[in-house]
């Protein structure tokens, strides 16, 4: 028992700080891409019943413009990632509407699993497939189209801004891999 609590003080110290032109590049990234995925939601999208934000692409934003460098990051887990997760949680959805919790934990656990097996692992991906479960009704009637429209097509909108911005400073370099 000792050594399992053992394991719970952790093995290394702190990274370091970052410096302030990564803290720079991260926040300039972070806000054109998100603005980009905002702008889309309240201003070309408000009049229909599409929407195009969601609270996962928050967390993306944090690995896709400040961790460049995480295979977490890059552009396979990014939309795979997303994309994977929004059809399991569309799909338990629809199978569990009637229990919340069971279609809550199924998708998240599920979604975790395939994005491991198909070497697309995006945390936020977690939060999409979760989001397609407890989401609005405007989430729910979009069913099997909320994987394009918001997720896909939301996340290839920051992808885009990532390689733009990310490869601007020569201390950056975006993506590490594609496939």
């Amino acid at each position: 028992m000792q050594k399992y609590f053992a394991k719970m003080k952790g093995s290394t110290t702190s990274p370091p700080r970052v410096r302030l032109s990564e803290i720079f590049w991260s926040w300039i990234g972070a806000f054109l891409g998100i603005s980009a995925v905002a702008f889309m939601n309240y201003n070309v999208l408000d009049q229909t019943d599409l929407v195009m934000i969601i609270g996962s692409f928050g967390a993306s934003a944090v690995l896709i413009y400040g961790a460049i460098r995480s295979p977490l990051a890059q552009p396979r887990n990014l939309i795979g990632g997303h994309v994977i997760s929004a059809v399991i949680g569309v799909f338990f959805y629809q199978l569990f509407s009637h229990q919340l919790w069971l279609a809550s934990s199924l998708s998240v656990a599920t979604a975790i699993a395939v994005m491991h097996a198909t070497k697309t692992l995006h945390p936020p991906g977690g939060a999409t497939a979760l989001i397609a479960v407890i989401g609005s009704s405007k989430i729910h009637a979009l069913g099997y189209l909320y994987a394009v429209i918001p997720v896909g097509l939301g996340a290839l909108m920051m992808l885009v801004v990532a390689l733009l911005v990310n490869n601007i400073p020569q201390t950056r370099k975006y993506p590490e891999f594609w496939l």
